[in-house]
């Protein structure tokens, strides 16, 4: 099989995945790609493909601020602030990164992705279900 058809059977997984998957799983999934393509753009730092480098700390960028920009800083109050200075602080170091083709740089931001992302797929069942519910009722109540 070649490289081209195993790269669309991905895709259509990756699609059939997030038409299945629950907000919570959505959040896991662009954090997964956040890491996975950060690990691919020190691949391409490495081979000194800059150009792939830079599609992917591009893709990387995107997905942190909408990380960052889609966090319920209402309800989520402290921990909402916190996460979003946070994802801030990444943006700029992949930006810097970037622009230094720096290993060490991703290295940092990596090691600040992966306990977040650690901890958001240790979160139990139940609490899903009561921040699901009351989003849904919020929803309700502005309507």
């Amino acid at each position: 099989m070649s490289l081209k058809g195993i790269n669309a059977y991905k895709k259509g997984n990756l699609k059939q995945d997030i038409a299945s998957a629950d907000p919570h799983k959505i959040t896991l999934m662009l954090m997964q790609g956040a890491l996975d393509r950060m690990a691919y753009a020190k691949g391409c730092i490495e081979r000194k493909d800059y150009e792939g480098k830079a599609e992917h700390l591009s893709r990387v960028s995107a997905i942190l601020i909408n990380l960052r920009d889609t966090l319920d800083m209402e309800t989520g109050g402290e921990v909402s602030e916190n996460l979003w200075s946070l994802y801030d602080y990444m943006v700029q170091r992949i930006t810097d990164a970037n622009i230094q083709n720096d290993l060490n740089i991703m290295d940092e931001v990596i090691n600040l992705m992966l306990p977040i992302k650690t901890a958001w797929a240790q979160i139990p069942e139940d609490a899903k279900q009561q921040a699901y519910e009351a989003q849904r009722q919020k929803r309700q109540a502005a309507v």
